[in-house]
């Protein structure tokens, strides 16, 4: 295996498979369950596929980063979002502390803009892969926003 496909390999190991073991480790409970949500809560089913396919595109733009601009602020906001994503489920979920994910939320928001701006210019690709992301985590902002506001 040459080292483009090893490093693929490696970071869609680390984000999809990294993401889908915090994701069994913090599963809804009866807690979440009880909790108040907005209308607008998608099922649960949901945001298994959705993250899922999330986690293949963010391994892909991370891999492209890597590769070609190791050492660049669009690397470190990558890793900085990769971080805060790892960290949302274990404090909504596992902590029960839903304010505080939301500032982790906030967090990771702004961490994936940031990373679309800064490479944008540098690998266009990398940018419109984290495009789905920056939507998909706004979303998820709202509402958790919208869980701490009800609760």
């Amino acid at each position: 295996m040459n080292s483009k496909a090893l490093t693929y390999l490696s970071f869609l190991v680390l984000v999809v498979g990294g993401g889908l073991l915090i994701g069994l480790v913090n599963l809804p409970d009866a807690w979440y369950r009880s909790l108040a949500k907005p209308a607008f809560n998608p099922p649960d089913w949901v945001f298994g596929p959705v993250w899922t396919l999330l986690y293949a595109m963010i391994a892909v733009a991370g891999a492209r980063t890597f590769m070609n601009f190791r050492r660049t602020a669009a690397m470190r906001l990558w890793w900085a979002a990769l971080a805060l994503n790892f960290a949302w489920s274990p404090l909504f979920f596992g902590l029960r502390e839903p304010a505080l994910a939301l500032i982790v939320v906030i967090g990771l928001v702004v961490s994936v803009l940031l990373y679309i701006l800064s490479s944008w210019k540098q690998d266009g690709p990398s940018a419109l892969l984290f495009a789905p992301y920056l939507a998909w985590t706004s979303f998820a902002a709202v509402l958790n926003g919208a869980i701490v506001a009800l609760n």
